[in-house]
């Protein structure tokens, strides 16, 4: 039995194909924009460590000893 129902612009032709690139490039795109948001508001707010020799190689309790800058 042939098969009578292929059509181009069907959603596995070419408008599947359209569809799944604009969402893919709309994913980056929001990605890319929320990346770039997040690393300004993190570069404009600079931090010291307040004592910086009592700090441990791998410890929890480091992030307590950090003080962002102009607190």
């Amino acid at each position: 039995m042939e098969n009578t129902s292929r059509h181009i612009f069907h959603i596995h032709g070419i408008t599947g194909m359209l569809i799944a690139t604009v969402l893919l490039l709309s994913i980056l795109g929001v990605l890319t924009f929320l990346g770039i948001v997040t690393q300004q508001s993190v570069a404009d707010k600079p931090y010291k460590f307040v004592e910086p020799q009592t700090i441990e190689a791998v410890s929890p309790d480091n992030a307590a000893k950090r003080q962002v800058v102009g607190d």
